[in-house]
C-alpha cells in the first residue's frame, strides 16, 4: 500500500509577513500585532503629516516674512516629497521593520550609516513632538477664552503629550482607532472651514498669490520665500511614519507604499486648500507683513464664524493636534525600539523592553514622552521657541530622509535589484536621482 503525502497546513499572508520579518533577522516571540488597516495606516500618516497642524503653526510667520505667494512651496515641497516616497516606498516593501529610517539605511549602507540616520530622525523626531504641542498652546487658550502665558503655554503641552502617550500605550488598535477619527475630524473640519471662508470671506482673486505685498522689500525675495517656505518644508513630513509602523500592518510590502503616497495625496491637498482659503480671507497683508496683525488665523476665523463656530473650529483643530501628537510618539517609540533592540541606543536593554500583553514597548514610549516634555520646558530660555523648534525638527527630518535617499542611490549604483511587491523598475535610478536632488 503506498503511502500518501500529509496535508501540509496552508500558509497565510501572516505566516508570510513573518516569514520576511524572519528572514530580515527578527524570529523572537515579542512582536507586534498586525492590528493595523491600510486606512489605519494612511490615517497614521496623515495625522503625522496633519496639514491643520501644519498651517495653523506656521501660517502668521509665513505670510509676514513671504507675503501670499508661500502657497507655492506647498506645491513645490509635496512635488519633491513625492518623489522621496516613492523611494521610500521601494525600500519599505524589501525591508518591512519597525522603525523606517534607521532600519533602511542600515540595510542599505550599513551599521553605522544605519547608526548616524537614526539618531538624526530620533532627534529630530522628538523635537517635532515637542514642537506640535507647544504649538497648540494657543489654540488651547483660545478655546477656553483666555490668553495664555507661555508657563501656561508650556502646561498644556505637557498635558497633550501626556494624553498622546496614554493613548499609544492602550496598543495598536486603540492607535489604529483614535488615528482614524483624527483623519475624518481633521479632512472634514478642513474642508469645512475651507469651503465657508471662499464662500462667505474671500477678499481677494487669486492673483494674490503672484504679488508680495512688499514681503522682503529691501532684501531678495527669494531669500524671504525660503523663509516663508517653512511652512511647506514643515508640512510634508509624515508619509514616512507608515513605514514606522511596519511590523503592525498586515502585506506590508504592498500597503505601506500606496498608504505614503496616499497620505501626500490627500494631506497635500488638505494643507493647500486650507492655506489657500486663509490667504484669501485675510483683508490686509499689509499688517500682516508689517506685524500689526499678529494672528491673521485667530482674526479670519472669529470675524468669519463667529465667538461660538470660532470655539468650535478650534476644537476640531486641537484634535488634530492631539492626533498628530500620538502619531508622532508612535512613530518615535517603534524607531527607538528598533534602534535599541539592534542595541543601538543607552540603555537599549530597558528601551527594547515589550509589553506582550499590550504589543507596545512602553518604556520608548516613555522616551518619546519625557524628551519632548523637556524641550517643552526648556524653551523657556529661547525667544520665539516655536519657530526655532519647528525649524531644528525639520532640518533634523530632511536630513535623515536624505541619508537614506543617498544609500539607495549607491546601493542601486553597486548593484542593488529591488525585489518588493512596489518597484519602480527602469525608473528607480532617475526617481532616486530627482528625489536627492
Amino acid at each position: 500500500m503506498s503511502e500518501t503525502a500529509s496535508p501540509q497546513p496552508a500558509t497565510t499572508p501572516l505566516d508570510e509577513d513573518a516569514a520576511h520579518l524572519a528572514r530580515l533577522g527578527y524570529t523572537y516571540d515579542k512582536q507586534f500585532k498586525r492590528e493595523m488597516t491600510f486606512w489605519g495606516n494612511v490615517s497614521l500618516g496623515f495625522t503625522y503629516l496633519s496639514p491643520v497642524v501644519g498651517v495653523y503653526t506656521l501660517f502668521s510667520s509665513s505670510l509676514g516674512l513671504g507675503g501670499p505667494p508661500m502657497l507655492w512651496s506647498f506645491l513645490i515641497v509635496g512635488v519633491g516629497q513625492l518623489l522621496v516616497a516613492l523611494v521610500f516606498g521601494e525600500i519599505v516593501s524589501n525591508y518591512p521593520v519597525a522603525g523606517g529610517i534607521y532600519p533602511w539605511a542600515r540595510r542599505l549602507w550599513g551599521r553605522k550609516w544605519g547608526w548616524m540616520s537614526g539618531w538624526v530622525y530620533l532627534t529630530a523626531m522628538l523635537v517635532t513632538i515637542a514642537g506640535v504641542a507647544f504649538g497648540a498652546g494657543a489654540y488651547i487658550g483660545a478655546v477656553a477664552g483666555v490668553e495664555l502665558g507661555s508657563d501656561s503655554t508650556r502646561m498644556w503641552a505637557l498635558i497633550l503629550i501626556a494624553c498622546a502617550t496614554a493613548i499609544n500605550l492602550g496598543g495598536t488598535k486603540v492607535l489604529n482607532t483614535i488615528a482614524m477619527l483624527g483623519l475624518i475630524a481633521e479632512l472634514a473640519g478642513a474642508l469645512v472651514v475651507g469651503f465657508w471662508l471662499l464662500t462667505t470671506s474671500r477678499h481677494h482673486d487669486l492673483s494674490v498669490l503672484f504679488d508680495s505685498f512688499g514681503a522682503g522689500d529691501g532684501g531678495n525675495y527669494f531669500t524671504a520665500f525660503a523663509a516663508a517656505g517653512l511652512i511647506g518644508i514643515f508640512q510634508y513630513y509624515g508619509f514616512e511614519a507608515c513605514g514606522d509602523v511596519a511590523e503592525e500592518i498586515a502585506n506590508p510590502g504592498r500597503r505601506i507604499p500606496k498608504a505614503m503616497r496616499m497620505t501626500i495625496y490627500i494631506g497635500g491637498f488638505a494643507a493647500t486648500f486650507v492655506c489657500l482659503s486663509l490667504i484669501l480671507a485675510v483683508p490686509d497683508f499689509g499688517a500682516v507683513i508689517s506685524g500689526k496683525d499678529v494672528d491673521p488665523v485667530s482674526s479670519v476665523l472669529e470675524s468669519s464664524f463667529g465667538p461660538l463656530g470660532y470655539r468650535l473650529v478650534l476644537g476640531v483643530v486641537l484634535v488634530s493636534f492631539l492626533s498628530c501628537v500620538m502619531s508622532l510618539q508612535a512613530a518615535a517609540s517603534r524607531l527607538g525600539y528598533s534602534m535599541a533592540r539592534d542595541e543601538m541606543l543607552p540603555g537599549s536593554r530597558l528601551l527594547s523592553k515589550f509589553n506582550e500583553k499590550r504589543h507596545v514597548p512602553p518604556y520608548s514610549l516613555v522616551l518619546a514622552a519625557v524628551v519632548p516634555a523637556l524641550v517643552v520646558m526648556a524653551s523657556a530660555i529661547q525667544e520665539n521657541a516655536l519657530v526655532v523648534i519647528v525649524s531644528f525638527a525639520a532640518l533634523g527630518i530632511y536630513v535623515a530622509f536624505q541619508m537614506v535617499v543617498l544609500a539607495a542611490l549607491r546601493a542601486r549604483l553597486k548593484g542593488w535589484q529591488p525585489a518588493g511587491s512596489f518597484r519602480l523598475g527602469k525608473w528607480g535610478v532617475p526617481v532616486n536621482v530627482a528625489a536627492l536632488t
